[in-house]
Formats: structure tokens, sequence, C-alpha cells
């Protein structure tokens, strides 16, 4: 009885461990991440048959650590803001399931082992991984509660992972590259602020400035809208044959310009109603067209 009860008791204990790693690497985001650059280095291959899975491999798990490691500094370097918001309070470490030092060693640890599967693609792969990690963590995190520019500049590490699975597939920074960053970093805005509208009490409880304008205003929704529109024209870049060996076909363009309309009227809904409502289901259109958008480019590369 006592060995099936210490059993018992180990099973949840790894359970435990196991979420609350998933919870401290924000398991769904990192994905997310990973997908782009993954997108990115599809992108990047000449074709299907030069695909390295071993590369592709390297690729996925070393972003996975750089999104994770980043995640992971961010919640110790918050935890006591984060401690009096609703949706961060049940995170490890300001619920007190995991100590900040554990937290570093992991983030330190993903750190490590990102970095050294990234240079093991290419040095050029883990110079913008730590550029990433270095600006979320040093930057943006400490500016959240001082400027709303901290969206800017969290703009930077979050329009790298595109544009890392072309660096990693060519070992080249270029106009492609340069342009799969432009889309990801145009991108950003709209989506942040999105999340930033709906979550405004919550933000603010922590003294985090998050809207352009500080408040749930027109300014902050004519913005989203202008954003939206320059990542609609960033897009639609590879179409108009100026970006180098990346390019879409008049079909994928067409298909890359709806995307944008659709994004666009959820972001004059939000002008219109200026609802939390409205900014959430902007932001998960948000989330839905850079996948839609990054499947079109790469379905479009290997059917032309």
């Amino acid at each position: 009885m006592k060995t099936a009860l210490n059993a018992k008791s180990n099973t949840l204990s790894l359970k435990s461990i196991y979420t609350d790693f998933l919870e401290i690497t924000k398991a769904r985001l990192a994905i997310s991440v990973v997908f782009s650059s993954v997108a990115g280095f599809m992108l990047g291959i000449a074709n299907f048959q030069a695909l390295e899975w071993i590369v592709l491999v390297k690729l996925a798990i070393g972003g996975y650590c750089m999104v994770g490691a980043s995640n992971a500094f961010n919640q110790v370097i918050e935890k006591d803001l984060d401690k009096l918001m609703d949706r961060t309070k049940n995170r490890p470490v300001p619920s007190m399931r995991m100590s900040p030092n554990s937290a570093l060693i992991i983030a330190f640890l993903l750190t490590t082992l990102g970095i050294f599967l990234l240079y093991s693609i290419n040095q050029k792969s883990a110079m913008f991984g730590a550029i990433s990690i270095f600006i979320y963590t040093c930057i943006y995190t400490p500016l959240k509660t001082i400027t709303p520019l901290s969206v800017f500049v969290g703009a930077f590490p979050g329009a790298i992972p595109f544009m890392l699975g072309w660096v990693a597939a060519t070992n080249n920074f270029g106009i492609e590259a340069g342009t799969l960053f432009l889309i990801q970093f145009f991108w950003q805005f709209p989506h942040f602020w999105a999340i930033g509208w709906f979550l405004y009490e919550d933000y603010e409880k922590a003294g985090f400035f998050m809207l352009p304008s500080g408040k749930k205003d027109k300014s902050t929704s004519l913005q989203i809208i202008l954003y939206t529109v320059w990542l609609i024209i960033a897009s639609l870049l590879p179409a108009l044959g100026y970006t180098g060996s990346l390019f879409i076909t008049p079909t994928a363009t067409v298909f890359v310009f709806l995307l944008g309309l659709w994004m666009l009227y959820y972001g004059v809904k939000l002008y219109q109603l200026r609802t939390p409502k409205a900014a959430r289901t902007l932001m998960l259109v948000s989330v839905s067209y850079i996948t839609l958008l990054q499947l079109v480019y790469i379905i479009d590369k290997f059917i032309r």
C-alpha cells in the first residue's frame, strides 16, 4: 500500500514538474514561435529534396530553448508583479511552486543548449538567437513598466524567428530574411496591442504600459489599423519581384491580400466598438493570420 502511494506521489510530482516546465517556458507561445522558424526554414531551402531533417530538428529545439529561456528569465524578473495579475499569479514562480533560483537555472540551461544547437547550424543563427534573448530580457522586460515603447522594442525579438529560419537554411542575411523580419515585425503591433486592450485592467494592476496612447481609445485603435496596413504592404512585397529569391505567385498574392483584409476588418471593428471582446477577437484573428500567411508562402513555394 505504501509503495503504491509513493508511486502515485512520484507520478504526481513528475507531472507537476512537467506542467511547471511548460508554464515557465510558455509552451504554447514557444511552439508558435518554433512554427515561424520552421516556416522561414522551408522558404529558405532550395527545394524539398534539399531539406536536411537534422538541421530542422536542431532549429526547432534550439528555437524552443531560446523562447523558453526568454520567458523563464522574464518570469523571474517580474515575479512580484506577476503576483498582482489574475492571468499570471498562478505561474510557477509567483505561486512559489518553483523557486526563482530553479527558474534561473532552467533559463541558463535553455540558453546554453539553444545557442549550442543554433551555433551547430551556423554562427549567424546563434547570434540572432542570443540577440533575441538579450533584447527580450534586458531591454523589453524592464521597459514594460516605464513606457508603451516597450512594445516597439519587444517587436524586434518577436520578429526574429521567421527570419531565423531563413538564416538557418541559407547561412545568409539578405533582402529575403529582412522581408520576413519586416512582416513579423509589423504583425507584432496589432497583435500585442489587442492583448493589451482586453487585458488592460489586469496589466494596470502591475503598472504595465502596453497601449500606445496608454488608454483604450480611438488613438490606440487607429494605430492598430495603421500598423495592420503596414503589415499588409510588407506581406505583399514578395509579389513585386524586389525581394531576391523570396517571391510569391499572383495566386498566392490574392490569398495574402485577402488575409490582410480579413485582419484589417477586425481592426476596424475594434475602432468602431472599442470593447474587450472586439480586441480579443482581433488577437485570435491575428494568430490565425500569421499562421495562414506562412502556410500560403510555403505552399506557394512548393507547388509553383
